[in-house]
């Protein structure tokens, strides 16, 4: 594999310097595996409290670092459970900014004054994240609305910080073992990609519209939409939602609930968001998720989604059918397709885990299944057997566990397998449906029909090669000049010695006769000899050294 070459640039070496104190600080808590390349923790050093340390000082280095947790959160193939239970918590809260500076942002990118755009604006926010913050206001025409204004200039601190861990991604990359395997420089690059995506409020705005056309089957889901002319990369006006956090009910209000009837029709459209649209609210956390005035579910804040190639949703529907169903080996061997294998893949010891972890699934009661934590588990036990798992699984694996959580809250007695295996079996059936087409059955049609007019003309091809002797099979799979390079270098090795063993015994010899040439007390030819072998010897074990130990072996 071609590297890049890397330049640390000596105007971030503050940052460096930062990001290296907290690698230093938290050296003990967490280490990358030399052989799995997994991030693993010694005995009592994944503890809760040591994690909650880590997300502390996340929080204290900025608003990228914040977001360089929560996507490490989704990644249970590099983290211990204890470290992702403490990212998937980190607070994005921070204190707001001035008012002056709200009106100042809004009048400029909407291009008149904030009183002539809006009846009303409440000057303190709703809500106060990391990258902006959200004001309750009416439109004009009476609309009520909520608008994110994004925080000032975050979007050059977020660049400049992207760069100083791009840079350190890729020093590692070309300088270490374990970056060597699992490319950081690949993993910030799409990290990169995602949080300037969630800086783009017309993103987001376009993920607002997809959703609510997608969720449209869905009458008890909420997505609040756009207002196209208040809205810009920087502010981001919407439909005013009331409603409460899942997080917060109290369990007399989950009583008032129609819990099962909620919690059946969230999981049923985050089934189609996966494996149906392709298109995924990334982070349904029970804050992002509001119980409404009318008794509705709202999703709120689509600044990150993920999206899922055709492809990898008929391998998701499998992984998901087989794993509620405990086949275990039907699991193992889609995430073997699905991942890509490192030099340490171990085939056999991720089937025994993958065995091991559905089974227990299987046993689990109704109350402790989480299908989420399962895909999590499984996104682990890959990492550590040698096999990369792609982001959308961990991404989706870190959705599903997030919804697990406010399914329990809405309907603590909800089956996920229940509704997974229901579910599945109608997506299956439709996606089968979907592809008969006419145009793809005319299309087969025509296939068949080329083949079968083509079929007698090439047996009789075949059989009159094989009649006359002149048939061919022609197999690649064997690199001639490579083998004929390691003989000619096995007979070189061979050959060097026994010219080393009939030095030493020739000398040996020459050893019992008497001459007066003497050399260290000896016979001064047998010792010549005898040094003369000491030399090659020498020669061949440094050259063995030099070009027959694998790469890895040389580097170490």
């Amino acid at each position: 594999m071609t590297r890049r070459m890397t330049t640390l640039r000596p105007g971030h070496l503050g940052r460096y310097a930062t990001i290296g104190a907290l690698l230093v600080k938290h050296r003990h808590h967490a280490h990358l595996a030399a052989e799995g390349g997994v991030v693993a923790a010694a005995g009592d050093a994944s503890s809760h409290e040591d994690a909650l340390r880590l997300v502390e000082d996340l929080e204290a280095m900025g608003p990228t670092f914040v977001k360089l947790g929560q996507v490490l959160s989704t990644r249970a193939d590099l983290l211990p459970p204890a470290y992702l239970d403490a990212l998937s918590r980190l607070q994005d809260s921070v204190e707001p900014f001035g008012f002056d500076q709200v009106e100042t942002i809004v009048e400029r990118e909407l291009g008149v004054r904030l009183s002539k755009a809006f009846r009303s604006f409440d000057h303190t926010p709703m809500a106060s994240a990391s990258l902006g913050q959200v004001h309750r206001a009416v439109l004009r025409d009476g609309r009520q609305v909520a608008v994110k204004v994004q925080r000032p200039g975050i979007r050059a601190r977020v660049l400049e910080d992207m760069d100083v861990i791009e840079e350190l991604a890729g020093f590692v990359d070309a300088h270490t073992r374990v970056g060597d395997q699992l490319r950081f420089a690949a993993m910030v690059s799409e990290f990169r990609w995602s949080l300037v995506a969630e800086l783009d409020y017309l993103q987001e705005a376009d993920n607002l519209r997809t959703l609510a056309r997608h969720l449209a089957p869905y009458p008890r889901l909420v997505v609040p939409q756009p207002v196209a002319d208040y809205t810009t990369a920087r502010i981001l006006t919407m439909d005013l939602v009331e409603g409460r956090n899942v997080s917060s009910l109290g369990p007399l209000a989950q009583m008032e609930l129609d819990g099962q009837a909620l919690a059946l029709e969230l999981f049923r459209a985050y089934l189609d968001q996966i494996l149906v649209h392709g298109f995924v609210h990334a982070d349904p956390h029970p804050g992002n998720v509001l119980l409404t005035a009318t008794g509705d579910l709202a999703m709120i804040d689509l600044g990150m989604v993920v999206h899922v190639a055709p492809g990898l949703q008929d391998r998701l529907i499998r992984l998901l059918a087989s794993v509620s169903e405990g086949r275990a080996e039907e699991a193992a061997d889609v995430l073997i397709e699905l991942g890509e294998r490192r030099e340490d893949f171990d085939a056999g010891a991720y089937r025994r885990h993958v065995a091991r972890l559905v089974s227990t699934h299987r046993s689990t009661t109704v109350e402790g299944l989480e299908v989420g934590r399962v895909m999590g588990e499984l996104a682990r036990a890959a990492g550590t057997c040698g096999l990369t798992p792609p982001v959308e699984m961990t991404m989706v694996g870190k959705a599903l566990l997030n919804l697990d959580e406010v399914a329990r809250i809405l309907d603590p007695e909800f089956d996920p397998n229940s509704a997974i295996r229901d579910h599945i079996a109608g997506i299956a059936r439709d996606r089968l449906l979907a592809s008969a087409t006419p145009a793809n059955l005319l299309h087969a049609a025509m296939d068949a029909k080329e083949f079968a007019e083509r079929l007698p003309g090439r047996v009789n091809k075949v059989m009159d090669a094989l009649a006359a002797g002149e048939l061919t099979l022609k197999v690649q799979g064997i690199d001639d000049a490579e083998l004929m390079r390691g003989i000619q270098k096995l007979a070189n090795r061979i050959t060097g010695g026994l010219v080393v063993a009939a030095l030493i015994v020739g000398a040996a010899m020459l050893m019992r006769v008497e001459t007066d040439a003497r050399l260290f007390g000896y016979p001064a030819l047998a010792m010549v000899l005898f040094l003369l072998a000491t030399a090659v010897g020498l020669w061949l074990v440094v050259t063995s050294a030099r070009h027959d130990l694998p790469p890895h072996r040389r580097k170490r």
